[in-house]
């Protein structure tokens, strides 16, 4: 078989989010949003996951299917559910997030039949990418698996993309974090941290301090997302403060870091230099954040591509 383009890392969970009175239901998980933003955006891509053989497993394969992304990673534990989880809004439109997701399928992905021939074929990925949140699902011998195949994609003239993402919650504490990532950081190419989570877990006091502890670590390009503030891109030998675009009015936050990586990414693998890469990824994540929940709506899509330009054409 081909191996993917693209391939992304991670749990896709059921999303409830809330619409006035009313709760929606969706499918989003972090890696797994960038990996849908990048199918969007015309890079072929395919999620390593598992899911159950559940009715809500089967609607979210079909889900995916018809956004076209390559299913042929997606394994299947009969013995269990997706996770859970549902997002409060505040009027800011800053969000709060409850899980149930301990049980989910995608922790026993290790295990289950089919495995060891997914990880080949990622090995073969012109990138990988992943998260911290991928990290924090799995015990260290099976994050030890996943550094060894993005090693392979590195050593074989592949890019490792790596969101930061930390999650307080999805680790028996800040050490096992850092220990995790630090198993992984040696063979991480991009680097596409949010400022907040470095500051939380490491520390760190500026987003300089962040360019640099990712670039000793051995990463070409790094990407520190500041909000608001814009973000500041780090790439042959320079380093850029990109400001923000603009927003009339922020609904949710939710799924903003996830889109702009995969607007980064999808501009880099258009051959898109550093800079326009990230002023494409803020134009995708600025109206991401204009809707509800992390995954807008199909039918907003033209109008982005709209705003991209000629570069998604």
């Amino acid at each position: 078989m081909t191996p993917p383009w693209v391939v992304a890392v991670g749990e896709c969970m059921l999303e409830l989010s809330r619409r006035g009175a009313d709760w929606r239901l969706g499918y989003a998980g972090d890696s797994f949003n960038t990996a849908l933003y990048l199918q969007r955006l015309g890079v072929s891509t395919a999620y390593l996951t598992a899911l159950g053989d559940d009715p809500f497993s089967t609607e979210m394969r079909a889900a995916w299917q018809s956004e076209g992304l390559d299913l042929s990673l997606v394994l299947t534990d009969t013995q269990r559910l997706p996770g859970l989880y549902a997002i409060r809004t505040s009027s800011s439109g800053e969000r709060s997030f409850s899980y149930w997701r301990q049980q989910a399928a995608v922790r026993e992905l290790f295990r289950l039949p089919g495995i060891q021939a997914a990880l080949e074929r990622a090995r073969c990925a012109r990138l990988l990418y992943m998260s911290g949140i991928t990290l924090s699902l799995f015990e260290p011998a099976d994050q030890e698996q996943l550094v060894d195949v993005a090693r392979s994609v590195r050593q074989g003239g592949g890019v490792v993309a790596f969101d930061l993402n930390y999650r307080p919650a999805g680790w028996a504490g800040a050490s096992a974090a850092q220990e995790a990532v630090a198993r992984l950081a040696g063979v991480v190419s991009w680097a596409l941290p949010t400022f907040e989570d470095a500051a939380q877990l490491y520390g760190n006091v500026s987003p300089e301090q962040t360019v640099t502890a990712w670039q000793e670590r051995g990463a070409t390009e790094v990407v520190v997302k500041l909000g608001a503030q814009g973000c500041l891109v780090a790439a042959a030998g320079r380093r850029d403060l990109l400001p923000a675009v603009p927003v009339g009015r922020v609904v949710d936050t939710t799924g903003a870091g996830d889109a702009f990586n995969a607007g980064y990414l999808a501009g880099r693998l258009r051959g898109l230099p550093p800079l326009q890469a990230a002023r494409a990824a803020q134009i995708l994540a600025a109206e991401v954040i204009q809707h509800p929940g992390a995954v807008v709506p199909t039918d907003a899509m033209p109008r982005i591509l709209q705003r991209l330009g000629d570069s998604w054409k």
